[in-house]
């Protein structure tokens, strides 16, 4: 359900301006899927959907065109400091833990991130597995991420 479900949100963005949450609520409703705010808001996170101007001095939803820009630097860090309450290690794994329903976008914030240590991740809802090569690059990643949050 959750991927048809983001597959109309793209739909609906590309060909509505959707200027809010709510907005976008109705317009899911309007195709059938129901859906809570807090869906909403989980759905526009995972699929790192940002505001655009519209030209008339309001803002609507949209995908973003360039992943550079929505996984910059700064981008990373605040998901950091939003998103991750914790970390640990064995051998070349590192472990993130998250809030609820963060682990997807940190977890991709990290893969568009293109660390050479960091030959992969997987996140569940709220835990992250990185996996570092070389394992003695574990303290190095570990570091950086502690820098970002």
């Amino acid at each position: 359900m959750k991927a048809v479900r983001h597959a109309k949100i793209k739909e609906i963005i590309e060909r509505e301006i959707i200027e809010t949450q709510e907005d976008l609520a109705e317009a899911l409703h309007r195709h059938h899927i129901e859906v809570t705010q807090a869906t909403v808001s989980r759905d526009i996170r995972e699929l790192m959907l940002v505001k655009v101007p519209t030209g008339d001095g309001r803002s609507r939803y949209a995908s973003p065109m360039d992943k550079t820009v929505v996984f910059s630097k700064s981008r990373i860090s605040r998901l950091f400091q939003d998103s991750v309450i914790g970390m640990d290690f064995s051998e070349n794994i590192i472990v993130i833990k998250t809030l609820p329903g963060a682990a997807n976008v940190v977890a991709s914030a990290l893969d568009y991130a293109k660390w050479p240590e960091i030959i992969g991740t997987v996140a569940g809802d709220d835990n992250i597995i990185v996996v570092v090569k070389p394992k003695e690059a574990v303290a190095k990643v570990l570091k950086r991420m502690e820098g970002l949050v």
